[in-house]
């Protein structure tokens, strides 16, 4: 009998053993992802943007320049693209050539394609008459790119999680004469690391866009250069070989690096917002607890508000843009215009928040570049992100505008 039961004891780690040997089967996924990258660095001296001070051409390439699109899909085969540039701004122009072409060629409409730009200050003033020709190169090299992912896409499981870093630090400092570009360690900010994981059939690692609220500012030299952002997408896929990695900027506009002016800064910085990556993914935890599985369906709104100027001011109103993608009930990704204050992500959280829906994601510097949008309190309290003199009302037009879209994808979700 003793015999017996060591017999079977064998026969069962035996087998056992076979099918521990034997690869795990690949789940059904309700996802396809894809994610292409191209470098976008100029090959001839172009002028740099985001300084003034600047009037010289860039003298060389400390880093290359990226663009990064990363396509999802869901199964009933709805799309959506997330551009993401190493340059200052999306340009008017910029988004409606791509977005013209993207339609034409993919058959993605517009509300689905958001176009993010890092600011980084050390790329090139791509709107000027004199960079013409790099201008025609990059439109084209960004539909490819977009194209490329949307052929890469494949079975996929995206989930959402989020860590810390305190590279940023709120740049207004009040003082008798009023609010100075200094920094702030009392200021508000937003210190979130947003990261969409983005896994393969087999449960592998394939791409992570991650987002962050601060200029990448630490350099202002005449080389080209991603900044902190640069680096840390730089340093996460060099750690994780065949990964992608994206940096989606975020409501970064009253916020900056620091310390700044040297390279080993930026350097630094960079480091620790891929650790921060690492830690929203819960690398070499064995039971990962804070991984939000992401679910359909996928949904897209784009709509834009009317912001007004000061009356006395003589200047048109213009159409600021306001973009929502929702991942079901998971994910709520709202992207809005040109250079927002950390104020927009911050209140966004609190309006949309509730205690079993989506996690939030507010991205700025998306589809459109013309100067700062501040809150009602910055406007008030004047200073360098006030300098455009809107009427106090600019606030609550495009946070309405953001519930508005909001609203609208919910109520289509439960059609």
């Amino acid at each position: 009998m003793h015999r017996i039961v060591l017999s079977l004891a064998f026969v069962f780690s035996h087998c056992m053993a076979l099918l521990a040997a034997e690869p795990a089967k690949a789940e059904p996924t309700e996802w396809k992802a894809g994610a292409a990258s191209a470098k976008i660095t100029p090959k001839k001296p172009l002028r740099m943007a985001g300084y003034a001070g600047r009037k010289e051409p860039a003298e060389g390439t400390e880093q290359d320049l990226y663009a990064k699109a990363l396509a999802v899909e869901d199964s009933a085969g709805n799309r959506a693209v997330f551009l993401t540039l190493d340059l200052i701004g999306v340009i008017e122009q910029l988004r409606a050539d791509v977005t013209s072409q993207v339609q034409e060629q993919y058959h993605l409409p517009p509300q689905a394609l958001l176009m993010n730009a890092s600011h980084t200050h050390c790329g090139p003033a791509y709107g000027r008459e004199d960079a013409k020709e790099y201008y025609d190169i990059l439109v084209p090299t960004l539909v490819k790119t977009i194209g490329a992912a949307l052929e890469k896409m494949q079975p996929a499981q995206l989930s959402w999680s989020a860590a810390r870093c305190s590279v940023a630090m709120n740049r207004r400092t009040p003082t008798v004469t009023g609010y100075r570009n200094h920094p702030n360690p009392d200021g508000r900010v937003d210190h979130q690391v947003p990261v969409l994981r983005v896994d393969d059939a087999n449960g592998e690692l394939k791409a992570v866009m991650f987002g962050y609220a601060c200029h990448n500012t630490t350099m202002g030299f005449r080389n080209w250069l991603g900044d902190y952002a640069g680096f840390a997408q730089e340093y996460f896929e060099k750690d994780h070989p065949g990964v992608t990695a994206l940096f989606m900027m975020g409501c970064g506009g009253d916020q900056n690096p620091y310390p700044r002016s040297e390279l080993h800064y930026a350097q630094k910085h960079g480091r620790s917002l891929a650790t921060s990556i690492e830690a929203a993914l819960e690398v070499n935890q064995r039971t990962p607890l804070h991984q939000r599985i992401l679910h359909g369906p996928l949904k897209s709104a784009y709509g834009t508000v009317e912001l007004e100027y000061l009356p006395e001011k003589k200047r048109a109103p213009w159409d600021y843009p306001v973009q929502v993608i929702q991942f079901g009930n998971d994910l709520t990704l709202v992207a809005l215009g040109t250079e927002v204050v950390v104020d927009y992500s911050l209140r966004l959280k609190q309006e949309l928040f509730e205690s079993e829906g989506p996690a939030i994601w507010v991205a700025g510097y998306s589809n459109v570049y013309s100067g700062y949008i501040p809150s009602k309190r910055v406007l008030l309290e004047g200073g360098y992100e006030a300098s455009r003199p809107y009427k106090p009302d600019v606030e609550e037009r495009i946070i309405g505008k953001v519930l508005e879209l909001d609203q609208g994808l919910k109520t289509q979700a439960e059609k």
